[in-house]
């Protein structure tokens, strides 16, 4: 058994991603611990057990999932105790690990899990005798959508005939999407908002898309012009209404109502301004607020990892051009950032590029790319946690006043 090293200590992660219906409105959130080895592939769960359980126990798992279930990969630990689990607001289900597919005692303990009303759900199904003589104890399966399309739809089927529900894992590209829709999975994990494929031509954006992106572009500078923002926002209705609604909503506590827009603009401040247009990109749905969630997290994650205002701008830049289905050179050219933010979101370039390119690999779970960044994966991995947490108390500000 392959022992832990210091370096996979420090480099221990938590990962999140959103299990997503076809239509992209989220269902739940999966999350599980992970130890990469040097080269940054994860190494086997039953060697790191108890890192992961250390790094549980530091997680509040209520701010990780919204009003959303919860799909955790637990430890043998968690497994055999699984009270912290059972007990979280909105839901949880227990997605098992293969190591512990396979113990003596697994049909034992996850029929006494079932009987309890635990839902559960295989990780990695292969079609293995041992996960078929489980499956009746189980509500869900997760297949891995990187494989070839007729593994992928026998595997589906398989676990269909049996009234497993198939979540399709690593759907991180619209190729896996569409071959795990195409095979009868009903659930799709990965990035909530997808890269293009292939990156759309240019197109022309909505007045109100102009006007958003203009808002962004101007709370993105070294020293934010309140009245050049304040008089952009005041010629939209909708960005007017947005920004009063805002200020004179509870969450500010503000003592007197607001009633100019010029004031409004300064008690917002530029990154609340900034985040604020982005929902008027995103729209005002239940759907949405789950997806500004998102985009936020990414704007505030690589903020974390640069120290500064111009990393927020990155990430919510890369985060817009992504729900607008544009390349990022068509954001850059419309907002008219710095080199050093251009050369980030079109190449990935530098400090702020590398910083956007962690986060885009903690998004998709994908280790090894995040390796490859030269960032700690710890930190990186802690750095987006908090930013889940931090952007979710904005998401829900902006939504309440929306």
């Amino acid at each position: 058994m392959t022992t832990p090293t210091s370096h996979a200590r420090a480099s221990a992660s938590i990962l999140r991603q959103p299990v997503v219906h076809p239509d992209r409105s989220i269902f739940a959130y999966a999350v599980r611990g992970i130890v990469p080895d040097g080269s940054g592939l994860p190494m086997p769960e039953e060697s790191v057990e108890h890192l992961v359980d250390a790094m549980l126990r530091t997680i509040d798992l209520t701010r990780l999932a919204g009003e959303r279930p919860l799909v955790i990969r637990p430890t043998r630990s968690v497994l055999a105790n699984p009270e912290m689990l059972v007990d979280l607001p909105h839901g949880v289900v227990v997605e098992v690990a293969p190591h512990l597919q396979a113990m003596p005692t697994a049909t034992e303990r996850l029929g006494t899990l079932a009987e309890a009303g635990v839902r559960l759900a295989l990780g990695d199904f292969t079609g293995s005798a041992p996960q078929v003589a489980l499956l009746p104890y189980v509500q869900m399966v997760k297949i891995d959508a990187a494989q070839d399309a007729r593994t992928l739809s026998e595997l589906t089927a398989q676990a269909a005939s049996r009234g497993a529900v198939v979540v399709a894992e690593n759907a991180t590209t619209r190729d896996r999407v569409d071959a795990a829709l195409e095979a009868g999975a009903e659930f799709l994990q990965g990035p909530l908002v997808l890269e293009q494929r292939p990156v759309e031509p240019v197109r022309s954006f909505s007045v109100g898309e102009i006007q958003c992106l203009e808002v962004i572009r101007l709370v993105s500078g070294p020293t934010p012009d309140p009245s050049a923002c304040a008089q952009t926002v005041a010629s939209d209705p909708e960005l007017s209404i947005r920004v009063l609604h805002l200020v004179n909503s509870s969450a500010m506590g503000v003592r007197h109502k607001v009633d100019s827009v010029h004031r409004a603009v300064v008690l917002v401040g530029p990154r609340q301004l900034g985040a604020l247009a982005t929902a008027a990109l995103v729209g005002s749905t239940p759907a949405a607020m789950e997806t500004l969630w998102y985009l936020l997290t990414r704007a505030t994650a690589v903020s974390g990892i640069t120290g500064d205002d111009t990393g927020y701008t990155v990430g919510l830049l890369s985060a817009v051009a992504a729900q607008l289905k544009v390349a990022p050179s068509q954001v850059v050219s419309r907002t008219g950032v710095s080199h050093d933010v251009a050369a980030a979101l079109e190449h990935h370039a530098g400090r702020y590029g590398q910083a956007l390119a962690a986060v885009l690999a903690q998004e998709k779970n994908d280790p090894q790319a995040l390796a490859a960044t030269g960032l700690n994966p710890y930190d990186v991995g802690r750095v987006y946690l908090d930013a889940v947490s931090s952007a979710l108390s904005l998401a829900s500000r902006l939504a309440a006043a929306s």
